[in-house]
């Protein structure tokens, strides 16, 4: 073929590719869907919350009960500690858990009407669920809180370390050290608090899981606390992991990506909230109906038992 030719043929692929570019722009690219049933998609409710946040004053209420998910006794007679179990991820961990025949007990801070209606959500599953108010942030608080759960249910087979502190600072000289502390002591100590607590209490085969976050993997420009305390928060599974193989106890982490729960709007103004979840591949935040099946997998000894030490991440495609 002469240089010619060539040449015209190069121009002919390029115009059927500017064809086809201009056809792609034109289709509106929406959120993916790919779950059991269709889900919010940006934007969001404009809302903003004082901390630390409520579910049952979202105009936009998250999915958290799952109707879809049918259990089939993967935690049969176990029973779970949840931390921050009143809303959001843990509340829909709280009601799946249950739906595998846990009995559950929920840590929460202030949010006594949402802590309430998860209580009542576990009950209609059929199982058991003892609320527990306190800060996590008190070391002897976490003490009671896990021989309570114990006393109550004579045993406890999996711990699960959700609770956490969020809020934004766009820049290091605006980040007092009483916000620092705060995020740290509820993200880092909390945790620590929590399962050095319970580790005499969970026999072989029980199961740590700890919410990690994207921003432990990324890191977050205006969550530098935040995100310093989730890559803790990995560093610490991955060590705990390695510590309790001795005893049976697998721990690992689950990071999410931005998830539709309280946390958020409790934390951005309402029109960065308007867009949360848009900067991901599938451009929409999660449910936490989408996020819980992932505790599920990690505490059942059945579908995980050669599992410890990992952080897994759903983070919608990044």
């Amino acid at each position: 073929m002469s240089s010619k030719a060539t040449a015209a043929k190069q121009r002919e692929i390029q115009g059927q590719v500017e064809n086809a570019d201009k056809k792609a722009k034109s289709k509106p690219e929406g959120a993916m869907q790919a779950g059991a049933r269709k889900y919010p998609e940006p934007p969001f409710p404009k809302v903003h919350q004082d901390k630390p946040g409520s579910e049952a004053d979202l105009p936009l209420a998250p999915m958290f009960d799952a109707p879809f998910y049918r259990g089939s006794e993967k935690l049969k007679e176990k029973v779970a500690l949840i931390t921050g179990g009143d809303s959001g991820i843990g509340r829909s961990v709280a009601i799946l858990f249950a739906r595998e025949g846990a009995d559950v007990a929920i840590i929460h801070l202030n949010e006594d009407e949402d802590a309430a209606d998860t209580k009542a959500a576990v009950e209609k599953e059929g199982r058991r669920c003892l609320v527990i108010k306190g800060d996590v942030k008190d070391a002897k608080f976490c003490r009671d809180a896990v021989a309570r759960t114990a006393k109550q249910f004579a045993r406890l087979d999996i711990l699960v370390n959700n609770a956490a502190f969020q809020v934004h600072a766009a820049d290091i000289e605006d980040l007092t050290e009483e916000h620092f502390d705060e995020t740290v002591k509820t993200n880092l100590y909390g945790y620590f608090y929590m399962a050095k607590a319970a580790v005499p209490h969970l026999a072989n085969g029980s199961a740590i899981i700890n919410t990690g976050s994207v921003t432990g993997l990324e890191g977050s420009k205006e969550l530098l606390d935040y995100s310093m305390t989730k890559g803790g928060i990995h560093a610490f599974t991955k060590a705990l992991s390695s510590q309790l193989v001795r005893k049976g106890i697998r721990v690992n982490a689950v990071a999410p990506g931005p998830v539709w729960t309280p946390l958020n709007p409790s934390d951005k103004q309402a029109e960065d909230v308007a867009k949360f979840g848009s900067q991901t591949p599938m451009k929409r935040a999660a449910q936490p109906e989408e996020i819980a099946p992932a505790y599920v997998f990690l505490a059942s000894p059945q579908m995980s038992s050669y599992i410890t030490g990992e952080i897994l991440p759903i983070v919608g495609g990044y």
